[in-house]
């Protein structure tokens, strides 16, 4: 049996907007790598998606297998797999003729999928699924500053 790549990526922040992290876990066979990050001022939404870019940006474009990257992030899973397609065809703008929002990381991330095989997957936040739960740790981890007391935000 080959090996699959397998990713779990997720979106966290302090506050909506706030400081925020993102969070990957890699995983191709034995092989785990992890990656996490944020920015001081963000939102849930932009960190969930810079997530799932920087996944993607971690897997070399000669990579021809199939990626598959669960996402926690119904935003991130159905912008990507379903509304894209016609914020594109209408110039970046949504049904209401609105600009899109996080368009600035849309448009990386549909490069990015564009050349690379992925399986967009959902998967349910805070079940216990092991790769979605690590992936919040590091997204957690990820926020530059966090007062404990106050509540991660969520999708």
């Amino acid at each position: 049996m080959s090996k699959q790549l397998i990713i779990y990526t997720d979106g966290a922040c302090s506050g909506n907007p706030g400081p925020g992290g993102w969070g990957v876990l890699m995983q191709f066979g034995d092989v785990e790598k992890t990656l996490h990050g944020g920015e001081p001022d963000t939102t849930n939404n932009r960190m969930e998606l810079m997530a799932a870019i920087k996944a993607l940006e971690a897997v070399k474009p000669t990579y021809k297998g199939t990626i598959t990257l669960w996402t926690d992030s119904t935003y991130v899973l159905k912008g990507i797999t379903e509304w894209i397609h016609g914020w594109k065809k209408r110039g970046w703008k949504n049904a209401a003729k609105k600009a899109v929002k996080n368009a600035d990381l849309w448009r990386e991330l549909d490069a990015l999928n564009a050349t690379r095989n992925v399986d967009w997957k959902w998967v349910k936040g805070h079940a216990g699924v092991d790769g979605n739960e690590r992936a919040d740790e590091l997204a957690r981890m990820g926020i530059p500053t966090r007062d404990e007391d106050e509540d991660e935000c969520e999708d």
